[in-house]
């Protein structure tokens, strides 16, 4: 194949124009103008144009910038311009290659050529992808050593992968401009490094995940201690680092893994990989983790493991409900844990110490639930009995911590009799609690989740300080509020078991199923102010047959949905009940 310099510069011009020629270049835009003075070298023209508007980072059409024009036509003094009216050089081209690009835009792959040639340059092979390639990495092919240092001085980074995962670096010939990029590799690193540093101090992991999840503030500090020892050096470089994660279903392991990696990585889609294990429980399926050997239907598509792996080595990889994968998926992660190194089906290893493996089970949830729940008890009781022994300063707190005699004698013969392997339990840096939720944190999921259908479909000017979204605008213009009582009234609908997914359930069954009936009655007049409200009679909103009098007397708390008029009063909406399902006929 040849190196990435060879494969993307092509043997020279084409010989014909005859139907595309300049000429036909009229009514160009600012922004095209722009793009056009930049190939051509006239500094003039630019500077005109930028005083008078045009975007210095607009594209063209097919997905280049005046920047990237610049760079690759040895234009200087054109790059020295637009770097000083504000250029981004850090962005990357739209355009991948003349067929891709033609299949993408619709249009004929001889055009896209000629318009590429024409308007970019002729020497650049068409059948390479260049999508991602910015600036400096077309500088680099250019080979023009004062243009890569203009970029460089400019903010440009060399350590930008395009597409196909090359740096700038990647396309220099031996040279000045491969010394330069190498030196400037190795300062922007440690610019970087000092940077993170200090953004670290100034907001450390643990506020960061605070603030997309609620609770679980022991698991967030045993996460953020065990991450700020691996960025700070303070680990063993020859293992990955490992978490296992246990608790309930809907309690926040998955979202605390997806947390961890934005921190970790600015591109979360490369830098958080996922695994559902429950793909995972045949011996056969073990192919689909590391890929099929040679000989093998799949064999070239590679694991849906090891192919991600190979594109960020330093990912955070999620193995989701792991206690489902079949054993022999097991003895192939224990081999990953230990060694930090991983073999695919075509025989390449993959190093992969630097990544964070992060597994989630569901074993032992219901024990560790009920011990939660029985130490609040007793902390809530502990409480009571200080304050009614007139003592002082006595708060009750919902936070408790697991002791380590229950993780000994309880989790870990559990965690022994599930995965049979002292070695494989051996690898985990830290095993993680999740904790039922408390009643405060029960009363910030709601409110969350009314929030979230607040911002989502309706225009929400509310206490909480949201911003009014324009589709909220356009579909709705509704205003939505709600008492304090009517969060207490839904936190009853939490089940230990299934965690914030249960209050989520109840949410929707009982406030937003309204909302939807009085939208399709054509009960909310367009910028009203609805209010939800706790309703103290016995009476259904949704007017439904009469239930026994044993169930009425256990019927919760009702829901209802009230209009606040201009001069603040309010009228409650009358909605229709839906067809009981007893009462449809079905006709056979």
């Amino acid at each position: 194949m040849g190196s990435p310099t060879r494969r993307v510069w092509a043997c020279g011009p084409w010989p014909w124009r005859w139907w595309f020629s300049a000429t036909t270049r009229i009514h160009l835009t600012r922004d095209a103008a722009l793009m056009e003075a930049a190939r051509g070298n006239n500094v003039q023209e630019v500077r005109r144009l930028l005083s008078e508007g045009a975007d210095v980072n607009a594209r063209h059409k097919l997905g280049w910038t005046a920047l990237m024009v610049a760079a690759i036509s040895h234009n200087e003094s054109v790059v020295q311009v637009l770097l000083a009216a504000g250029a981004d050089p850090n962005l990357g081209d739209d355009f991948s290659s003349v067929y891709k690009t033609a299949n993408e835009q619709g249009v004929h792959s001889l055009e896209v050529l000629v318009t590429r040639e024409d308007d970019f340059n002729n020497r650049l092979n068409h059948r390479a992808s260049f999508k991602g390639c910015t600036a400096l990495h077309y500088a680099v092919l250019a080979d023009d050593y004062s243009i890569v240092k203009e970029l460089l001085d400019g903010g440009a980074n060399p350590l930008q992968r395009n597409e196909m995962g090359h740096t700038p670096l990647d396309y220099a010939r031996e040279g000045e401009v491969m010394k330069l990029l190498k030196t400037s590799e190795t300062k922007y690193m440690e610019k970087q490094r000092k940077r993170e540093a200090e953004e670290r101090r100034r907001f450390p992991l643990e506020q960061r995940l605070k603030e997309h999840i609620i609770g679980q503030e022991s698991a967030i500090a045993t996460v953020g201690a065990a991450i700020r020892r691996k960025e700070n050096g303070w680990y063993d470089e020859e293992h990955p680092l490992v978490f296992l994660f246990l608790g309930s279903s809907g309690i926040g392991k998955t979202e605390l893994a997806k947390q961890t990696a934005k921190y970790m990585h600015k591109d979360a889609k490369k830098g958080f990989i996922r695994l559902d294990m429950s793909e995972f429980q045949e011996r056969h399926e073990v192919a689909k983790f590391i890929g099929s050997p040679p000989g093998y239907i799949g064999h070239e598509e590679g694991g849906q493991l090891t192919k991600k792996l190979k594109q960020c080595p330093n990912a955070v990889v999620l193995f989701d409900e792991v206690d489902k994968a079949h054993p022999d998926v097991l003895t192939i992660m224990l081999q990953l844990f230990d060694e930090g190194r991983l073999t695919d089906g075509k025989g390449k290893t993959i190093d992969c110490k630097d990544a964070i493996f992060i597994m989630t089970s569901n074993v032992a949830s219901d024990e560790i639930a009920q011990h939660a729940l029985q130490l609040r008890q007793e902390a809530l009781e502990m409480s009571r009995n200080r304050i009614a022994e007139n003592l002082g300063d006595v708060q009750i707190s919902d936070k408790i911590t697991i002791s380590k005699n229950f993780k000994e004698n309880v989790i870990r013969p559990i965690l022994k009799a599930h995965f049979r392997r002292d070695e494989f339990l051996g690898r985990i840096n830290e095993i993680v609690y999740f904790l039922p939720f408390c009643h405060s944190e029960l009363i910030q999921l709601v409110n969350k989740e009314l929030n979230f259908w607040a911002k989502r479909y309706w225009d929400c000017r509310m206490q909480t300080g949201l911003s009014d979204p324009p589709q909220a605008k356009q579909r709705h213009n509704i205003t939505l509020l709600w008492d304090r009582e009517v969060a207490d009234v839904l936190v009853d609908g939490y089940n230990v078991h299934y965690g914030a997914r249960s209050i989520k359930h109840e949410v929707e069954r009982r406030v937003v199923n309204q909302l939807a009936a009085a939208y399709e009655q054509d009960l909310l007049p367009g910028g009203c102010t609805l209010r939800i409200t706790v309703e103290d009679s016995d009476k259904h909103l949704l007017k439904s047959p009469e239930l026994p009098s044993p169930q009425a007397e256990k019927r919760p708390p009702t829901l209802r949905l009230e209009i606040i008029d201009k001069d603040s009063k309010t009228r409650k909406l009358d909605i229709q009940a839906p067809l009981h399902p007893e009462k449809v006929c079905y006709t056979i």
